[in-house]
C-alpha cells in the first residue's frame, strides 16, 4: 500500500462515519480508528397543568453539574450502559465458531472488545469504556442493532 491509498482509506473511514477501518492486502495491514463522539441530551418534560393550580412559571435550563451521564428512563444509574455507536448488524464473537468477547458476569476492562457491529460491510470493533462486571445483555446475536441502543449493562468496580 502507498500513501495515497491510506489517505483513501481514511477519506473513507471519515465519510462513511465507520468507527474503525481495518484493511490488509499482502503484507501490509492498516487499521484505521476514529475517535466517535458521545453525545447527551437532557429530556424536560412539562410539568402537568390542573385547573385549580396557576401555571407554573420555567425554570431557566441549567447544565448538569455531575461528570457521568444521566441515565435514561427506566436505567439503573449504578449500572454504565454500552450503547451502540452506530446502525448495524451486533455480533457477540469475531466469528460464528468462536467463542463470544464477553459473557455475563465476566470482568472487562477499559478498551477491551466487547462486540462487533457489522455496518456496510465493515466489522466496528465495540470497546468498553469502563472497568467492571457485564450484569446483562440486551442485543441477541446477529440481531440489527440501532444508534444509541443499549448493548451491555456494566457494575462498574
Amino acid at each position: 500500500m502507498n500513501l495515497e491509498e491510506i489517505k483513501q482509506l481514511i477519506d473513507l473511514a471519515n465519510e462513511s462515519g465507520v468507527a474503525e477501518l481495518e484493511v490488509e492486502r499482502g503484507g501490509n495491514r492498516v487499521r484505521i480508528r476514529r475517535a466517535v463522539p458521545t453525545f447527551q441530551q437532557d429530556v424536560i418534560l412539562p410539568s402537568p397543568s390542573y385547573p385549580a393550580q396557576p401555571p407554573a412559571a420555567a425554570a431557566p435550563l441549567q447544565p448538569p453539574t455531575q461528570a457521568a451521564p444521566s441515565p435514561t428512563a427506566g436505567e439503573d444509574p449504578l449500572l454504565a450502559y454500552v450503547k451502540a455507536p452506530i446502525v448495524g448488524t451486533f455480533y457477540t464473537s469475531p466469528s460464528p465458531d468462536a467463542p463470544a468477547f464477553v459473557q455475563v458476569g465476566d470482568t472487562v476492562q477499559p478498551g477491551q472488545v466487547i462486540c462487533i457491529i457489522e455496518s456496510m460491510k465493515l466489522m466496528n470493533e465495540i470497546e468498553c469504556e469502563t472497568a467492571g462486571v457485564v450484569v446483562q445483555r440486551f442485543v441477541d446475536n446477529g440481531q440489527p442493532a440501532e444508534y444509541g441502543q443499549t448493548l451491555f449493562s456494566i457494575r462498574p468496580h
